[in-house]
């Protein structure tokens, strides 16, 4: 250990490969001392057996849930993970907020669903983004359990909700709009010409395993 410091430490590949889930850790210091924060990186590991017995409906894209934000196009203002967090966004930079596009295209950021499942309601919310939230967003949907982001880029996406304006510093909800699609692993959202979303819930009942 150095002091004053960050102090990372890699799991051992073999530690890896027999991987479990674990509930609890305990930090052992030698011989005593001061430790500011402890963090442990990993994947939320979810038991959904009671939860696909009683067809209940969770936020498939939570953090809370498992969910994972992969990849996003740009993170200027704002960092990609937030969408997927607790609660509603305190403020600006509690969401996901991209520079202004001077070209063609749009951003877009793709989520790792917790558990593959048929969605029927979506949440885009643009809290706190007045003058600078997206003019339009659409989501499309992907079955492909486990693949890599660069699996995901070549993989066959199929839209769940069209290209639909935006509003600013406002609860979107959408559950007619959106295509059956079947079951989804990922989905990604893309927003028109650019800006900020404070959060993304995607409402979906567990697919059959």
């Amino acid at each position: 250990m150095t002091g004053n410091s960050h102090n990372y430490f890699p799991i051992p590949a073999a530690a890896q490969a027999a991987a479990q889930p674990w509930t609890h850790l305990r930090l052992n210091i030698f011989p005593d001392g001061g430790v500011a924060r402890l963090r442990a990186y990993g994947d939320v590991v979810v038991d959904w057996s009671a939860s696909r017995r009683a067809k209940a409906l969770h936020d498939l894209a939570s953090i809370a849930s498992g969910g994972l934000v992969l990849g996003a196009s740009d993170m200027h203002f704002g960092a990609k993970d937030n969408m997927i967090m607790p609660g509603r966004a305190k403020n600006m930079g509690d969401g996901w907020e991209t520079r202004r596009r001077r070209g063609p295209g749009h951003d877009w950021a793709i989520v790792r669903l917790g558990a593959a499942g048929v969605v029927s309601r979506v949440e885009i919310d643009t809290n706190h983004f007045k003058g600078n939230y997206p003019d339009s967003a659409s989501i499309e949907a992907c079955f492909a359990p486990g693949a890599t982001l660069d699996e995901l880029r070549r993989a066959p996406w199929v839209e769940l909700l069209p290209q639909t304006k935006l509003k600013a510093h406002h609860r979107h909800f959408f559950a007619r709009e959106l295509q059956k699609t079947g079951p989804a692993s990922h989905v990604r959202l893309n927003i028109f010409p650019d800006g900020g979303v404070s959060r993304l819930r995607v409402h979906g009942i567990l697919a059959t395993p």
